[in-house]
């Protein structure tokens, strides 16, 4: 551990690679099973590398690399769910209706199938029923447990 904290303080390039290659999937994985779009998930996962390189010299190694990206992850999270609720409360639905089309009015991303969405709509509506029930943290408590499989520890190191 001390040899790769001394590595990503220097900033080594082979180092970070390895770092975004073994987490970043992982990152955008649990984004979006938080609830972000793809766009956003991309998004979030590279801010959490860029607040990891502008914290790192706070990084003391105690934790997991994991389990701090993760933390970082949770927070920039939080960050976004406050603004899109900002948003959202000045957002007309014009605007919304609007942007769901291309300066031609073709689409911006298609809609999904029918037969689909009926097929797991009823499986997806009672998830979200449930989900939604629960307060932000403990969708990610949840989230961390059982999507990612992370122990009790990890998660209340991660959500502090």
């Amino acid at each position: 551990m001390r040899d790769l904290l001394a590595s990503l303080r220097t900033r080594d390039p082979n180092t970070l690679e390895q770092l975004v290659t073994e987490h970043a999937r992982r990152l955008y994985r649990g984004a979006r099973s938080i609830g972000f779009s793809e766009g956003e998930a991309e998004d979030l996962t590279q801010d959490v590398f860029v607040t990891f390189l502008e914290t790192l010299d706070r990084f003391e190694g105690r934790a997991q690399v994991g389990t701090w990206l993760f933390g970082i992850l949770y927070r920039k999270a939080q960050e976004r769910r406050r603004a899109r609720r900002r948003d959202a409360r000045q957002e007309s639905m014009d605007d919304v209706f609007e942007g769901q089309f291309d300066k031609d009015g073709g689409w911006i991303q298609s809609p999904a199938a029918a037969d689909r969405i009926l097929e797991s709509s009823q499986a997806a509506d009672a998830l979200r029923g449930c989900l939604s029930t629960l307060s932000d943290q403990h969708r990610d408590i949840f989230h961390l447990r059982q999507v990612e499989e992370r122990s009790a520890a990890d998660v209340g190191q991660i959500l502090g």
